[in-house]
Protein backbone atom coordinates (compact mmCIF):
# COMPACT_ATOMS: atom_id res chain seq x y z
CA UNK A 1 0.00 0.00 0.00
CA UNK A 2 2.74 2.69 1.21
CA UNK A 3 4.57 1.86 -2.38
CA UNK A 4 1.75 1.91 -4.35
CA UNK A 5 0.50 5.70 -2.62
CA UNK A 6 4.61 6.60 -3.39
CA UNK A 7 3.99 5.81 -7.06
CA UNK A 8 0.75 8.25 -7.51
CA UNK A 9 2.26 10.58 -5.40
CA UNK A 10 5.30 10.99 -7.72
CA UNK A 11 3.00 10.83 -10.60
CA UNK A 12 0.51 13.35 -9.10
CA UNK A 13 3.77 15.86 -8.86
CA UNK A 14 5.19 15.51 -12.42
CA UNK A 15 1.35 16.20 -13.28
CA UNK A 16 0.97 18.55 -11.27
CA UNK A 17 4.66 20.24 -12.53
CA UNK A 18 3.25 20.50 -15.93
CA UNK A 19 0.26 21.53 -14.83
CA UNK A 20 1.78 24.56 -13.12
CA UNK A 21 4.09 25.36 -15.96
CA UNK A 22 0.84 25.87 -18.06
CA UNK A 23 -0.28 28.89 -16.65
CA UNK A 24 0.84 32.19 -15.50
CA UNK A 25 1.77 33.24 -12.10
CA UNK A 26 0.28 36.21 -10.45
CA UNK A 27 2.98 39.64 -10.52
CA UNK A 28 3.95 41.23 -6.92
CA UNK A 29 0.95 43.19 -5.70
CA UNK A 30 1.26 46.35 -4.11
CA UNK A 31 0.15 45.86 -0.91
CA UNK A 32 2.56 43.49 -0.30
CA UNK A 33 1.31 39.97 -2.47
CA UNK A 34 3.34 37.05 -2.75
CA UNK A 35 5.06 37.39 -6.28
CA UNK A 36 4.78 33.85 -7.55
CA UNK A 37 1.93 33.28 -6.09
CA UNK A 38 -1.32 31.28 -8.57
CA UNK A 39 -4.34 32.42 -8.35
CA UNK A 40 -7.57 32.86 -10.69
CA UNK A 41 -9.91 30.27 -12.36
CA UNK A 42 -9.11 26.84 -12.98
CA UNK A 43 -6.92 26.19 -16.53
CA UNK A 44 -8.73 23.85 -18.94
CA UNK A 45 -5.90 21.21 -17.82
CA UNK A 46 -6.81 22.07 -13.62
CA UNK A 47 -10.68 22.00 -14.60
CA UNK A 48 -10.65 18.15 -16.35
CA UNK A 49 -8.56 17.06 -12.99
CA UNK A 50 -10.89 18.89 -11.00
CA UNK A 51 -13.96 17.47 -12.52
CA UNK A 52 -12.54 13.85 -12.85
CA UNK A 53 -13.11 13.78 -8.88
CA UNK A 54 -16.78 13.96 -9.73
CA UNK A 55 -16.54 16.61 -6.68
CA UNK A 56 -19.03 17.40 -4.09
CA UNK A 57 -18.92 20.23 -1.86
CA UNK A 58 -21.40 19.41 1.04
CA UNK A 59 -21.61 22.62 2.48
CA UNK A 60 -23.56 25.68 0.10
CA UNK A 61 -26.35 27.52 0.56
CA UNK A 62 -28.34 28.48 -2.89
CA UNK A 63 -32.22 29.53 -2.45
CA UNK A 64 -31.96 31.44 -6.03
CA UNK A 65 -32.05 29.67 -9.70
CA UNK A 66 -30.29 30.46 -12.41
CA UNK A 67 -29.34 28.81 -15.45
CA UNK A 68 -26.21 30.32 -15.71
CA UNK A 69 -25.21 29.30 -11.89
CA UNK A 70 -26.31 25.73 -13.43
CA UNK A 71 -24.31 25.76 -16.00
CA UNK A 72 -21.20 26.74 -13.90
CA UNK A 73 -22.54 23.73 -12.05
CA UNK A 74 -22.49 20.57 -14.99
CA UNK A 75 -19.04 22.62 -16.26
CA UNK A 76 -17.37 21.86 -12.85
CA UNK A 77 -19.03 18.45 -12.80
CA UNK A 78 -19.94 19.15 -9.47
CA UNK A 79 -22.40 18.11 -6.78
CA UNK A 80 -23.44 20.32 -4.25
CA UNK A 81 -25.39 19.76 -0.61
CA UNK A 82 -27.53 22.59 -0.36
CA UNK A 83 -28.13 23.44 3.21
CA UNK A 84 -31.46 25.62 4.93
CA UNK A 85 -31.51 26.83 8.34
CA UNK A 86 -33.27 29.57 10.21
CA UNK A 87 -31.38 33.04 11.32
CA UNK A 88 -33.91 34.97 13.25
CA UNK A 89 -31.25 37.84 12.96
CA UNK A 90 -31.02 37.46 8.78
CA UNK A 91 -34.47 38.42 7.06
CA UNK A 92 -33.49 35.90 4.59
CA UNK A 93 -33.24 33.06 6.78
CA UNK A 94 -36.17 33.92 9.29
CA UNK A 95 -39.13 31.70 7.57
CA UNK A 96 -38.14 27.84 7.16
CA UNK A 97 -40.97 27.17 5.02
CA UNK A 98 -40.25 30.12 2.47
CA UNK A 99 -36.57 29.33 2.49
CA UNK A 100 -36.93 25.07 2.26
CA UNK A 101 -39.68 26.60 -1.04
CA UNK A 102 -36.77 28.19 -2.90
CA UNK A 103 -33.74 25.43 -2.16
CA UNK A 104 -36.20 23.27 -3.37
CA UNK A 105 -37.05 24.66 -6.37
CA UNK A 106 -32.94 25.35 -7.20
CA UNK A 107 -32.84 21.46 -6.18
CA UNK A 108 -35.30 20.54 -8.38
CA UNK A 109 -33.69 22.84 -11.65
CA UNK A 110 -30.81 21.46 -10.74
CA UNK A 111 -30.62 18.88 -13.86
CA UNK A 112 -29.14 16.27 -10.80
CA UNK A 113 -26.36 18.48 -9.13
CA UNK A 114 -27.56 19.58 -6.17
CA UNK A 115 -29.29 17.97 -3.29
CA UNK A 116 -31.52 19.27 0.09
CA UNK A 117 -30.09 19.10 3.95
CA UNK A 118 -33.49 20.39 5.85
CA UNK A 119 -33.59 22.27 9.24
CA UNK A 120 -35.72 22.65 11.99
CA UNK A 121 -36.29 26.24 13.76
CA UNK A 122 -35.27 26.32 17.07
CA UNK A 123 -36.66 29.68 17.96
CA UNK A 124 -39.77 27.10 18.48
CA UNK A 125 -38.56 25.07 21.00
CA UNK A 126 -40.33 26.62 24.07
CA UNK A 127 -44.42 25.67 21.71
CA UNK A 128 -46.05 23.08 23.40
CA UNK A 129 -45.18 20.09 20.51
CA UNK A 130 -42.15 21.37 19.17
CA UNK A 131 -40.22 17.80 18.94
CA UNK A 132 -43.33 16.20 17.18
CA UNK A 133 -43.61 19.07 14.87
CA UNK A 134 -40.50 19.35 14.30
CA UNK A 135 -40.23 15.38 13.73
CA UNK A 136 -43.34 15.78 11.00
CA UNK A 137 -41.57 18.28 8.99
CA UNK A 138 -37.72 17.00 8.50
CA UNK A 139 -40.00 13.73 7.73
CA UNK A 140 -42.12 15.42 5.32
CA UNK A 141 -38.52 16.57 3.58
CA UNK A 142 -36.75 13.27 4.08
CA UNK A 143 -40.01 11.97 2.11
CA UNK A 144 -39.49 14.55 -1.03
CA UNK A 145 -35.42 13.75 -1.00
CA UNK A 146 -34.05 15.44 1.51
CA UNK A 147 -30.66 13.70 3.04
CA UNK A 148 -29.55 15.49 6.31
CA UNK A 149 -30.58 18.06 8.58
CA UNK A 150 -28.55 20.76 9.97
CA UNK A 151 -28.85 22.37 13.99
CA UNK A 152 -26.84 25.39 13.87
CA UNK A 153 -25.21 27.87 16.10
CA UNK A 154 -27.98 29.59 17.42
CA UNK A 155 -28.35 26.14 19.41
CA UNK A 156 -25.79 27.65 21.80
CA UNK A 157 -25.02 30.84 21.43
CA UNK A 158 -28.13 32.79 21.30
CA UNK A 159 -31.05 30.91 22.41
CA UNK A 160 -31.92 30.74 25.95
CA UNK A 161 -34.69 29.03 28.09
CA UNK A 162 -37.09 30.63 30.68
CA UNK A 163 -34.25 31.48 33.48
CA UNK A 164 -31.96 33.03 31.19
CA UNK A 165 -30.01 29.75 30.66
CA UNK A 166 -28.35 29.24 26.77
CA UNK A 167 -29.81 25.88 25.15
CA UNK A 168 -26.99 23.75 24.46
CA UNK A 169 -26.79 20.97 21.64
CA UNK A 170 -27.73 18.18 24.04
CA UNK A 171 -30.91 19.59 25.35
CA UNK A 172 -33.58 16.83 26.33
CA UNK A 173 -36.25 19.19 23.75
CA UNK A 174 -33.87 17.73 20.75
CA UNK A 175 -33.49 14.23 21.69
CA UNK A 176 -36.68 12.98 19.81
CA UNK A 177 -35.47 14.44 16.95
CA UNK A 178 -31.99 13.11 16.78
CA UNK A 179 -33.75 9.50 17.66
CA UNK A 180 -36.18 10.46 14.38
CA UNK A 181 -32.81 11.09 11.94
CA UNK A 182 -30.94 8.14 13.26
CA UNK A 183 -34.30 5.78 12.53
CA UNK A 184 -34.22 7.28 9.27
CA UNK A 185 -30.20 6.85 7.97
CA UNK A 186 -29.80 10.53 8.18
CA UNK A 187 -26.75 12.46 8.80
CA UNK A 188 -26.91 15.44 11.17
CA UNK A 189 -25.07 18.40 10.44
CA UNK A 190 -23.68 20.07 13.72
CA UNK A 191 -22.82 23.74 13.18
CA UNK A 192 -21.80 24.54 17.55
CA UNK A 193 -20.02 27.14 18.16
CA UNK A 194 -17.58 29.40 16.22
CA UNK A 195 -13.63 29.97 16.28
CA UNK A 196 -11.67 31.12 18.99
CA UNK A 197 -11.97 34.61 17.84
CA UNK A 198 -15.45 34.76 18.93
CA UNK A 199 -14.97 34.41 22.03
CA UNK A 200 -11.28 36.26 21.95
CA UNK A 201 -10.77 39.72 22.79
CA UNK A 202 -10.66 41.50 18.90
CA UNK A 203 -7.72 39.98 16.78
CA UNK A 204 -7.38 41.87 13.66
CA UNK A 205 -5.14 38.84 12.75
CA UNK A 206 -7.81 36.02 13.08
CA UNK A 207 -8.90 34.94 9.77
CA UNK A 208 -12.38 35.46 11.13
CA UNK A 209 -12.23 38.89 11.75
CA UNK A 210 -14.12 40.15 8.82
CA UNK A 211 -16.95 37.89 9.33
CA UNK A 212 -17.00 39.65 12.89
CA UNK A 213 -16.76 43.16 11.24
CA UNK A 214 -19.76 41.87 9.15
CA UNK A 215 -21.43 39.80 11.97
CA UNK A 216 -21.12 41.95 15.15
CA UNK A 217 -24.08 39.86 16.63
CA UNK A 218 -22.59 36.72 16.36
CA UNK A 219 -19.19 38.00 18.85
CA UNK A 220 -19.79 36.77 22.15
CA UNK A 221 -16.81 38.24 23.80
CA UNK A 222 -17.99 40.82 25.80
CA UNK A 223 -21.30 39.53 26.43
CA UNK A 224 -23.08 39.18 29.65
CA UNK A 225 -22.43 35.94 30.65
CA UNK A 226 -21.96 33.71 27.56
CA UNK A 227 -22.03 30.10 27.33
CA UNK A 228 -18.06 29.34 27.12
CA UNK A 229 -16.81 27.49 23.68
CA UNK A 230 -15.66 24.55 25.83
CA UNK A 231 -19.29 23.85 26.74
CA UNK A 232 -20.61 24.03 24.01
CA UNK A 233 -18.62 21.37 22.40
CA UNK A 234 -19.04 19.09 25.58
CA UNK A 235 -22.08 19.45 24.89
CA UNK A 236 -21.63 18.23 21.33
CA UNK A 237 -20.29 15.45 22.59
CA UNK A 238 -22.25 14.16 25.06
CA UNK A 239 -24.39 14.18 21.77
CA UNK A 240 -22.20 12.16 20.40
CA UNK A 241 -22.54 9.59 23.13
CA UNK A 242 -25.95 9.47 23.63
CA UNK A 243 -26.67 8.93 19.66
CA UNK A 244 -23.84 6.49 19.00
CA UNK A 245 -25.62 5.09 15.52
CA UNK A 246 -26.06 8.65 14.23
CA UNK A 247 -24.01 10.08 11.72
CA UNK A 248 -22.83 13.30 12.83
CA UNK A 249 -20.73 15.46 10.21
CA UNK A 250 -18.95 18.94 12.36
CA UNK A 251 -19.08 21.60 10.32
CA UNK A 252 -16.20 24.03 9.84
CA UNK A 253 -14.10 21.13 11.44
CA UNK A 254 -16.19 20.58 14.34
CA UNK A 255 -15.35 24.63 15.76
CA UNK A 256 -11.94 22.94 16.83
CA UNK A 257 -10.01 24.52 13.99
CA UNK A 258 -7.43 26.41 15.80
CA UNK A 259 -6.06 23.02 17.69
CA UNK A 260 -6.05 19.73 15.29
CA UNK A 261 -4.72 17.76 18.13
CA UNK A 262 -8.33 18.28 20.10
CA UNK A 263 -9.88 17.57 16.46
CA UNK A 264 -7.67 14.34 16.41
CA UNK A 265 -8.88 13.43 19.56
CA UNK A 266 -12.27 13.34 19.03
CA UNK A 267 -11.96 11.94 15.53
CA UNK A 268 -10.40 9.00 17.55
CA UNK A 269 -12.41 8.98 20.12
CA UNK A 270 -16.21 9.23 18.18
CA UNK A 271 -16.72 6.69 15.27
CA UNK A 272 -19.94 8.42 13.99
CA UNK A 273 -18.32 11.59 14.22
CA UNK A 274 -16.49 13.37 10.92
CA UNK A 275 -16.09 17.04 9.70
CA UNK A 276 -16.14 19.33 6.81
CA UNK A 277 -13.43 21.82 5.78
CA UNK A 278 -16.41 24.26 4.79
CA UNK A 279 -15.11 28.30 5.60
CA UNK A 280 -11.72 26.86 7.25
CA UNK A 281 -9.38 26.55 4.57
CA UNK A 282 -7.41 29.19 6.40
CA UNK A 283 -6.29 27.14 9.07
CA UNK A 284 -5.61 24.41 7.09
CA UNK A 285 -3.00 26.57 5.51
CA UNK A 286 -1.84 28.25 8.59
CA UNK A 287 -0.43 24.40 9.60
CA UNK A 288 3.32 23.67 9.11
CA UNK A 289 2.77 21.77 5.24
CA UNK A 290 4.48 18.39 6.63
CA UNK A 291 1.57 18.36 9.69
CA UNK A 292 -1.11 18.97 7.90
CA UNK A 293 -0.11 16.22 5.44
CA UNK A 294 0.45 13.70 8.00
CA UNK A 295 -3.03 14.49 9.54
CA UNK A 296 -4.79 14.79 6.12
CA UNK A 297 -2.96 10.99 5.66
CA UNK A 298 -4.26 9.58 9.20
CA UNK A 299 -7.86 11.35 8.68
CA UNK A 300 -8.27 10.76 5.51
CA UNK A 301 -11.62 8.78 5.55
CA UNK A 302 -12.98 11.42 8.42
CA UNK A 303 -12.31 14.55 6.72
CA UNK A 304 -15.13 16.12 4.06
CA UNK A 305 -14.56 19.26 1.51
CA UNK A 306 -17.38 21.81 1.44
CA UNK A 307 -17.23 25.46 0.96
CA UNK A 308 -20.00 27.26 2.67
CA UNK A 309 -20.87 29.11 -0.33
CA UNK A 310 -23.87 31.20 -0.64
CA UNK A 311 -26.07 32.41 -3.82
CA UNK A 312 -29.57 33.84 -2.80
CA UNK A 313 -31.76 36.36 -4.80
CA UNK A 314 -29.77 39.11 -4.13
CA UNK A 315 -26.73 38.10 -5.24
CA UNK A 316 -25.94 38.64 -9.35
CA UNK A 317 -25.41 35.68 -11.12
CA UNK A 318 -21.81 36.12 -12.54
CA UNK A 319 -20.35 37.85 -10.23
CA UNK A 320 -21.02 34.44 -8.02
CA UNK A 321 -20.29 32.21 -10.49
CA UNK A 322 -16.66 34.00 -10.67
CA UNK A 323 -16.47 33.96 -7.05
CA UNK A 324 -17.55 30.04 -6.70
CA UNK A 325 -15.34 28.96 -9.51
CA UNK A 326 -12.43 30.64 -7.98
CA UNK A 327 -13.10 29.26 -4.05
CA UNK A 328 -12.89 25.74 -6.34
CA UNK A 329 -9.45 26.65 -8.03
CA UNK A 330 -8.13 28.03 -5.05
CA UNK A 331 -8.90 25.14 -2.54
CA UNK A 332 -7.70 22.04 -5.10
CA UNK A 333 -4.49 23.48 -5.99
CA UNK A 334 -3.61 23.28 -2.22
CA UNK A 335 -4.55 20.04 -2.08
CA UNK A 336 -3.65 18.98 -5.15
CA UNK A 337 -0.37 20.64 -6.56
CA UNK A 338 2.33 21.87 -4.89
CA UNK A 339 1.96 25.45 -6.53
CA UNK A 340 2.97 28.52 -4.52
CA UNK A 341 -0.52 30.20 -3.36
CA UNK A 342 -0.84 33.84 -1.41
CA UNK A 343 -2.45 33.50 2.36
CA UNK A 344 -2.61 37.12 3.49
CA UNK A 345 1.11 38.18 1.97
CA UNK A 346 2.81 34.67 3.30
CA UNK A 347 3.60 31.75 0.30
CA UNK A 348 2.00 28.66 1.37
CA UNK A 349 2.88 26.01 -0.99
CA UNK A 350 0.07 23.29 -1.94
CA UNK A 351 -0.23 19.84 -0.41
CA UNK A 352 0.05 17.47 -3.43
CA UNK A 353 -1.61 14.91 -1.94
CA UNK A 354 -2.08 11.29 -3.78
CA UNK A 355 -5.16 10.98 -6.16
CA UNK A 356 -6.13 8.39 -3.81
CA UNK A 357 -6.66 10.67 -0.96
CA UNK A 358 -7.85 13.59 -3.18
CA UNK A 359 -10.88 11.52 -4.15
CA UNK A 360 -11.87 10.55 -0.20
CA UNK A 361 -11.80 14.32 0.16
CA UNK A 362 -13.94 15.18 -2.79
CA UNK A 363 -16.12 12.82 -3.88
CA UNK A 364 -16.08 9.02 -1.23
CA UNK A 365 -16.19 10.49 2.36
CA UNK A 366 -18.82 12.32 1.16
CA UNK A 367 -20.81 9.35 -0.63
CA UNK A 368 -20.48 7.40 2.70
CA UNK A 369 -20.90 10.35 5.54
CA UNK A 370 -24.27 11.50 3.38
CA UNK A 371 -26.13 8.22 2.33
CA UNK A 372 -27.65 9.57 -1.06
CA UNK A 373 -25.21 12.66 -2.16
CA UNK A 374 -23.71 10.93 -4.66
CA UNK A 375 -25.61 10.24 -8.50
CA UNK A 376 -26.04 5.97 -8.69
CA UNK A 377 -23.40 4.94 -10.44
CA UNK A 378 -24.95 2.42 -13.31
Amino acid sequence: MKSSLLIVATALMFGVAACSNSRNQQPSSPSGGVSNAVSGPFTDQELQAFAALNPIDTHAHVFHSDPAFNAMLQKLNLRILDIVLVDDNNPELKDLSAESKAAWQFVHGSGGHAILCTSIDPYKMHERGFAQASIRGIDREFSQGAIAVKIWKNIGMEIKDAAGNYILPDDPAFAPIYKDISAHGKTLVAHVADPNSMFDPPNPDAPDYGYIQEHPFWYQYGKPHPASKEKILQARDHLLELNPGLRVVGAHLGSMESDFHQLAQHLERYPNFAVDLAARMPYLMMQPRADMIAFILKYQDRLIYATDNEFTAKDSAQPSINDWEETYAHDWRFFATNDTLDYKGRPVQGLALPEPVLRKLYHDNAAHWFPGIAPPTH
